[in-house]
């Protein structure tokens, strides 16, 4: 919230927001809203936070009370679509922690004026900002370490609630980089329900604005801000997906070891696989095995290469890949009287002009084994058959 507020979001929105909550039937009274310029490290920061009286509250209450106040506001549909699905998504995991119902689950600091003040207040700023027809991305959340006390008693970070929320929507987190709770229940579902992908780096953007949000603590040596960057999309005409590039460096493997090792590295799920000869110390010639691989497969090809080559370990990068957009399809055509069907890879532009036709190599193989013509030729003819079975351009 403190973050939206930075990058310009209406603070009396924000505040009206938080204030509409003071009413009797929703259970909050004497709501007191402070707003802070505060500096965390090097970094000047906008700092909100938020007090009330209130009474314990169920899992069934919080939800209808939250729920009402967005429909207050006249929030739009997606404002109160997020703000649903955040309240649900706590009360959902807290109810199952607690092995209870939602009418049964009882709440304690999720039951405090910050949780409802929170997603509402966030609510408001990301229309206020149009920000809920944007792209969201995000990095892996870091939860902090140690342990830390709160209503049940002492237990290590993330709390057992937090953890529960990053696994119900597979969202990856990471230790540290200090022990201390950096991650909360209320803001882990407010980020689980904003994201629409988690990236190590940023995708390509040209920085707009820049808001900094700070909350409670401050720890020294670090800077304690959660950074939000508003961008506009570089529009290259690539899509983007995340990689992991593995490698080894062999020196003692045989031809024949490399060249089983390179089949069942493709046959268990690698992209591509590739060596790269070298010269290793003592002036003796060896190999470099390259590897690409979707990020799930890491740990098994990782497996299969030391298991296979005997190399005594295996480095992995983690990387962003720039593709253009790819279609596999079923071509037929006539050869020699006879229908057959071969795969193709049909690569388009930003335009979706076709720009490359790519028969697949095994398929024109065996066509080519079958028939006795050459290959060249069979080439050519799926790529025109390809022609004149697909548009040209996507719409025509």
């Amino acid at each position: 919230m403190g973050a939206l507020i930075d990058l310009g979001a209406d603070i009396k929105k924000v505040t009206s927001a938080i204030k509409s909550l003071e009413n009797p039937e929703l259970g909050y009274k004497n709501i007191k809203i402070n707003l802070n310029n505060v500096m965390r490290g090097e970094f000047k920061a906008t700092q909100i936070s938020v007090v009330a009286e209130s009474n314990p509250k169920r899992g069934t209450e919080l939800i209808s009370i939250i729920e009402k106040a967005a429909s207050e506001l006249k929030l739009s549909p997606k404002a109160k679509k997020f703000v649903s699905e955040a309240v649900h998504t706590l009360v959902s995991v807290e109810a199952d922690l607690h092995r209870t119902s939602f009418n049964d689950a009882h709440l304690h600091e999720v039951a405090l004026v910050d949780t409802a003040a929170e997603i509402l207040g966030v609510a408001v700023a990301l229309e206020d900002l149009a920000l809920f027809d944007s792209r969201i991305y995000a990095t892996p959340l870091a939860v902090g370490g140690g342990t830390f006390q709160f209503s049940h008693g002492v237990v290590s970070s993330p709390a057992p609630a937090t953890l529960a929320i990053l696994q119900s929507k597979n969202y990856p987190f990471h230790g540290g980089p200090v022990e201390a709770e950096l991650a909360t229940p209320t803001g882990a579902s407010i980020l689980v329900n904003l994201v629409s992908e988690v990236s190590a780096f940023y995708p390509a953007i040209v920085p707009l604005k820049l808001g900094y949000g700070a909350g409670t603590k401050n720890f020294p040596g670090v800077s304690t801000v959660l950074r939000l960057t508003i961008g506009e999309s570089l529009d290259t005409g690539l899509l983007r997906d995340e990689i992991a590039v593995l490698e080894t460096n062999l020196d003692d493997a045989t031809g024949e070891v490399l060249g089983y090792t390179i089949d069942k590295l493709l046959s268990e799920g690698a992209k591509d696989v590739s060596i790269i000869p070298m010269y290793t110390k003592k002036n003796r010639p060896g190999q470099i095995i390259k590897v690409i691989s979707e990020q799930k497969d890491v740990q098994n090809l990782s497996r299969i290469l030391i298991d296979e080559t005997g190399t005594l370990g295996v480095r992995v990068y983690n990387c962003e890949r720039h593709i253009i957009n790819r279609e596999l399809h079923i071509v037929d055509l006539l050869v020699l009287g006879n229908k057959e069907t071969v795969k193709v890879k049909i690569a388009r532009n930003q335009n979706g002009e076709i720009i490359r036709i790519k028969p697949e190599y095994e398929d024109v193989k065996r066509l080519a084994e079958k028939t006795k013509k050459p290959l060249r030729e069979l080439l050519d003819l799926v790529v025109s058959a390809t022609q004149e079975q697909f548009p040209q351009r996507i719409g025509e």
